[in-house]
């Protein structure tokens, strides 16, 4: 994810010199569903021919061993070179400038127009929203925000979908300003305290601060480029962050969970500090002590109403804890690896989850979004049981009752009463589902 925006560039400087071919070889089980592809490349962009390497086979030809590879292919289909890791575009740029002045002085390279159709070209039908990210539910205003990712916007709905305010101009970008000509990019998670909004701006590696009274976007933290290094405490408009992705706030304190940087940081609202607050980086999962314990993307966070705060590991398909004080601990409640990913009820280490990726907390239980199995489950702190309450395995749009309602990678849920609200992300749409009777609708927008 971290180098499509500098393939991009490298695609924009040399547009009929350069090739780019995604391999997609998936590390889960629905990511090697073709449709579920196509949802990621529309939902990213992507403008360039992206394989499915469903069995790894182009990544055993190659040779590849880790995530993202690139490799270099010259003209007449050789081999040049090959980088592991991330990069910056200036690193990439220096070291193709002058192959291409090679090749051209040589008279091997023959820059024409590319000749594909763009997947975003082929989906004709619009949609009122696009992959929306995260959704949050204000019972006291009866108000519904909705981060509408693939429109780089926010929306502001009564509960029953009439829209009140669309924040953000739609165009990618960092700008800050009244409602109109404020600018996101991939906005995710949403969190709301004393008249405002806090967002989490994934695809901008900030964040940002939306006053509801004054109608004005304003930027908190980040410079709008992404950290290629761990980063440590500083002033958070020169801090730069990487892929936050969903935001709590407890007493003045704005926590994040930082999928890039497989941690949780907090940001004191009112002294203007940042810095990390949980996990040492390493991508793995291990419990312990804060600042010792390891994750693995978080993707999603939320607040118990006391001195936890639960997140969902989207890499370990798990949900944690971490405790407020800073003395405290991080504690597993389901989920054992990495590796370690299905779709299984149970309590404790027997639940297997699939790339969980939102949360909600509402009278004593955790809502989670298990996206990849197209699933919304239930955990309960206390035991660790975790039961499925709305979907099926199989990717779908239907309404219904429980098990026979149908979402497809659901990313964000939050809960009023009796009311869960489903960010269901691939079929750019709100989801309804009521906890006691089951039957889960579709938001209708009025006004949009």
């Amino acid at each position: 994810m971290h180098i499509l925006p500098q393939l991009r560039k490298l695609e924009e400087q040399y547009p009929d010199e350069i090739v780019v071919v995604g391999v997609h070889s998936a590390k889960f089980t629905a990511e090697k569903e073709t449709e579920a592809l196509k949802q990621a490349v529309l939902r990213y962009d992507i403008r360039h021919p992206v394989v499915n390497d469903r069995d790894f086979a182009v990544w055993q030809q190659y040779a590849a061993r880790a995530w993202p590879s690139l490799f270099f292919v010259n003209p007449e289909g050789m081999i040049i070179g090959k980088h592991e890791g991330e990069y910056r575009f200036e690193d990439l740029d220096s070291f193709v400038a002058p192959l291409l002045k090679e090749y051209e002085a040589a008279g091997t390279l023959q820059p024409r127009p590319k000749p594909w159709v763009l997947e975003r070209d082929r989906e004709a039908a619009a949609h009122d929203i696009a992959f929306p990210g995260k959704v949050l539910a204000d019972p006291s205003s009866d108000t519904l925000y909705i981060a509408d990712s693939g429109h780089n916007r926010v929306l502001v709905t009564s509960l029953d979908g009439e829209v009140q305010a669309v924040i953000g101009s739609g165009t990618p970008g960092l700008v800050d300003g009244d409602y109109d000509t404020a600018q996101f990019n991939d906005p995710q998670g949403i969190a709301a305290a004393d008249g405002m909004l806090y967002v989490a701006d994934k695809g901008n590696h900030a964040l940002r601060c939306i006053d509801l009274a004054k109608k004005q976007v304003i930027t908190l933290a980040g410079t709008g480029s992404v950290a290629m290094t761990r980063s440590a405490s500083g002033n958070p408009r020169d801090t730069a962050l990487r892929s936050p992705w969903d935001v709590e706030v407890v007493d003045n304190v704005l926590y994040i969970a930082m999928a890039g940087t497989h941690q949780l940081w907090s940001m004191d609202l009112k002294a203007a500090t940042l810095s990390p607050f949980a996990g040492n980086g390493r991508e793995s999962l291990s419990d312990g002590p804060l600042t010792e314990a390891e994750l693995a993307q978080p993707t999603g966070i939320v607040n118990d109403g006391k001195c936890k705060l639960y997140f969902t590991d989207s890499e370990t398909s798990s949900v944690r804890s971490a405790d407020i004080n800073p003395t405290g601990n991080v504690e597993t409640l389901v989920g054992t690896g990495l590796f370690d990913f299905g779709d299984r009820d149970g309590v404790g280490d027997r639940v297997l989850l699939q790339h969980t990726q939102g949360l909600a907390y509402a009278d004593g239980m955790i809502y989670i979004a298990d996206s990849y199995n197209n699933k919304i489950k239930r955990v309960d702190p206390a035991t660790k049981e975790v039961t499925t309450m709305f979907g099926s395995r199989e990717e779908g749009t239907a309404d219904g009752a429980w098990g026979d309602a149908r979402l497809f990678e659901p990313s964000g849920v939050s809960v009023v009463g009796k009311h869960m609200y489903i960010a269901d992300t691939n079929n750019h749409a709100i989801r309804v589902a009521d906890l006691e009777s089951g039957a889960v609708t579709t938001l209708e927008f009025k006004g949009l």
